[in-house]
């Protein structure tokens, strides 16, 4: 297992497409899958798709116990997902800000379905099935999002809502 450097946008392989999997319980998808965590973890974040370490396969992972930027936040059971299907369950979208582990040190308000279904599935070839609310249906849409070349701030509706973390907080509020 190793911590594998993570694109930052502006790298062209983060707006490619990726592809199905197509072998399971491969050593080679578990070694990612590893890695994949092991990175996720090291950069303190709540999910990971394989483009983002450069490897243009659909496999996101996802999944913490606590979250330091979303106290709020409720666990997230952890989570491998691969050649994912999202759809939305009902029409109510949310406005919350996001971060990416691609864009550090930047957040934006993004606009996602409120609730989805999701599948696929694990590293064995097993279907996964599942609904989602809140920040994990957030973090699944956004994750899955890599594997088509999305990156939040391609979502936003109003980029006066995007900045650096450290800016906004220092910002003081006109009276």
């Amino acid at each position: 297992m190793s911590v594998r450097p993570i694109l930052k946008m502006g790298d062209p392989r983060l707006l490619r497409p990726a592809q199905p999997v197509t072998e399971f319980g491969t050593p080679e998808l578990q070694a990612l899958l590893d890695d994949m965590f092991e990175t996720m973890a090291a950069a303190d974040g709540a999910g990971l798709a394989a483009p983002q370490i450069g490897v243009p396969l659909q496999v996101v992972i996802f999944g913490f116990e606590n979250q330091r930027d979303v106290p709020d936040a409720f666990a997230i059971p952890k989570t491998i997902l691969i050649n994912p299907v999202i759809r939305p369950v009902g029409e109510e979208i949310e406005d919350a800000w996001e971060g990416c582990l691609s864009l550090p040190g930047m957040r934006g308000v993004v606009p996602r379905w409120a609730k989805v279904h999701y599948e696929g599935f694990d590293q064995h070839g097993e279907p996964v099935s599942r609904e989602a609310t809140g920040f994990h249906a957030r973090v699944v849409q956004h994750e899955c999002d890599h594997l088509n070349g999305i990156l939040y701030p391609m979502r936003m509706d109003d980029l006066s809502l995007f900045g650096f973390i450290d800016a906004m907080n220092a910002a003081v509020p006109e009276e």
